[in-house]
């Protein structure tokens, strides 16, 4: 018997709409136009296909990443309120900027947003982040030493918190960093010193924390001024071969 009813799609046309919804990122709003008025064997046999291939359309690593930590931060005024898991990048939410060619997020603004919480390792994720903005907060917990992934960040300031715990020796690996302030935390143990290898860094603040130990002296270190490193329980510059580079911790 042949079939006219123009509201049937058959199974071939769902599969040539699943490819054409992939390139164009309308996935949920055409699959709902049209299993509307498919008949329920077809919409059984689709379900199972359509459940298997929604990750990989909607799923982006670095909106995953940046929702991650929406969930980890307390937001009393919902200044988070447009981060949409559903769509496919993060680039059309607020506090994110991206490239203009690839859809990347390169920048994270959020100081001064009365957030809390904690961040986590997902923040290793954003590979190609340059600015990554949460000053003036209360977000508490370790700095994750899965920031030192970020190879291309500029700027990382994480200032007046309540951070604690260490500096994570793993932000040596940031080579294109310039301007790192952890100033106004509560973070404990020396300053690592393998930070003096990152000869780009131009600013660099540590002051009114609970440091100890001794001041690097290599690298950029001979240029950042004492009041860099104020208020903390530190015992001067590094005096090469007289002290322990720790001493004190």
């Amino acid at each position: 018997m042949e079939i006219r009813n123009t509201h049937f799609i058959s199974l071939l046309d769902c599969l040539f709409l699943c490819s054409f919804i992939f390139k164009f990122h309308h996935f949920y709003f055409l699959v709902l136009f049209h299993f509307e008025m498919a008949p329920l064997s077809l919409f059984s046999i689709l379900v199972p296909f359509l459940l298997c291939i929604t990750p990989t359309l909607s799923t982006n690593s670095e909106g995953n990443a940046l929702h991650a930590l929406r969930s980890r931060l307390i937001d009393p005024t919902n200044v988070l309120q447009s981060w949409d898991p559903s769509l496919v990048n993060p680039c059309t939410w607020f506090h994110v900027t991206c490239d203009d060619s690839n859809n990347h997020v390169i920048r994270l603004d959020l100081g001064n947003s009365n957030i809390s919480g904690t961040l986590g390792p997902e923040l290793g994720e954003l590979k190609h982040l340059q600015y990554l903005e949460l000053y003036r907060n209360e977000i508490g917990g370790k700095i994750p030493k899965e920031l030192g992934n970020l190879k291309n960040l500029v700027s990382m300031d994480l200032y007046e918190n309540r951070l604690e715990g260490e500096i994570p020796e793993s932000l040596a690996k940031l080579k294109s960093l310039r301007f790192l302030r952890l100033n106004n935390n509560k973070l404990t143990g020396s300053i690592p010193r393998q930070l003096t290898g990152l000869s780009n860094l131009k600013v660099f603040d540590v002051s009114d924390n609970n440091l100890c130990g001794t001041i690097p002296v290599d690298g950029p270190f001979a240029t950042f001024p004492m009041k860099s490193f104020e208020n903390n329980r530190l015992n001067g510059p590094e005096l090469k071969g007289l002290v322990p580079y720790d001493f004190g911790c």
